[in-house]
This record gives structure tokens, sequence and C-alpha cells, in this order.
């Protein structure tokens, strides 16, 4: 079912030049690695005062638990068939979910807002699948991975976008919003 109309959900996701969004071991230690002396977030921190909640899949949920410090104050919910209990220190954090994407959405958009950000490469490309995406903020940095997990996998279906902007960040990051349109053909204005 494609998304409601109201309901803007978001990707906002980092990629390798060569199309991935981790090493072969699920690291994104490579980040880091990206000379950054004025420490900026390159727009995140805005980014997410303009999110009503956050939905990640269980892989990008044991990423953020290892950088330490959570960077979330908005709700975040977490799709997994394999948790079962939220980690002890999340309590209150993190809400755990599962079930079809379209509903969980719903939910989401019903408890908190219509802004929601999904994030993690499985979810991205589920929501693409099911034509639940309606932007894609995709971060390419300089980098070649050589291996690793791709950001998009083969699939028989063709998504159309449309560009919207680009914008150069420091130590040459590119990050360019797109419009997701649910059908092969985009809708004109």
């Amino acid at each position: 079912m494609p998304l409601k109309h109201a309901m803007k959900t978001i990707a906002y996701i980092a990629a390798s030049l060569d199309g991935y969004i981790a090493d072969p071991e699920g690291s994104v230690d490579w980040l880091n690695a990206i000379p950054n002396p004025e420490q900026s977030d390159y727009g995140f921190a805005d980014f997410l005062s303009g999110i009503d909640a956050v939905l990640m899949g269980r892989k990008t949920f044991e990423v953020v638990q290892s950088f330490g410090e959570w960077p979330y104050s908005k709700p975040v919910y977490v799709i997994s068939t394999q948790l079962t209990d939220i980690p002890q220190g999340y309590e209150g954090r993190v809400q755990l979910v599962s079930g079809p994407l379209q509903q969980i959405l719903e939910r989401i958009e019903k408890e908190t807002g219509p802004s929601i950000y999904v994030d993690g490469g499985t979810l991205i490309r589920s929501c693409l699948a099911k034509k639940c995406l309606s932007t894609l903020i995709l971060t390419t940095v300089p980098i070649l991975l050589g291996q690793g997990i791709p950001l998009f996998a083969s699939s028989d279906q063709r998504i159309s976008l449309t560009h919207r902007e680009t914008e150069v960040l420091g130590a040459g990051l590119v990050k360019s919003t797109y419009t997701v349109f649910p059908s092969s053909t985009p809708e004109m204005p």
C-alpha cells in the first residue's frame, strides 16, 4: 500500500562512493576517518529537529548502541522480529515494534506525528519496496570500501526519484535529497 500523503517518511543515510553503508562486518568506523576539524554534524541535528520519531532496524540499533552516547531526543522505535526485550539502559528510550511495515508507520504517526526518520539499509530497502518512503537524503562519502553491506540490493522493481537539491559538505561529502515516487512513473505537478 503506498504511503499516505500526510505522512513523511525520510531516509537519511551515508554511503561510500561505491555504494556501501558498512564494511563486511557491519562497522561504520570508516565514517570517522573523514577529516572533520570543525567537528560538524553536517546538518544532522537540524534534520533531527524537524522529525517526530525514528524507526530503525535491529542491526542499526546495535550500531547506534556502540556509539556510547544516545543521539536521539525523539521517540525511537526499533523494528525487529528477533529482539524480545529492550536492552538494559534503553528502557524509556526505545520501543520494540514488529508486524507489517505500513501498520507500524501508521502507529508511529498516530503516536508521534507525521515525520518519521527511517534508518538502516534493510529498513530503507523495505520502505522503497513497499512504496512508503517519501524522501531519500543520501550523503556520499569519498571513500571506496571495495566490499561491504550495500545500500541498494538487486531488485526487479524500478523506483523513480526526483532530485531536489545537492550540497557539498566539508571533506568532499555530497549530500543529495530526492523525492521518492510511489510508482515507476513520476507524477507531474
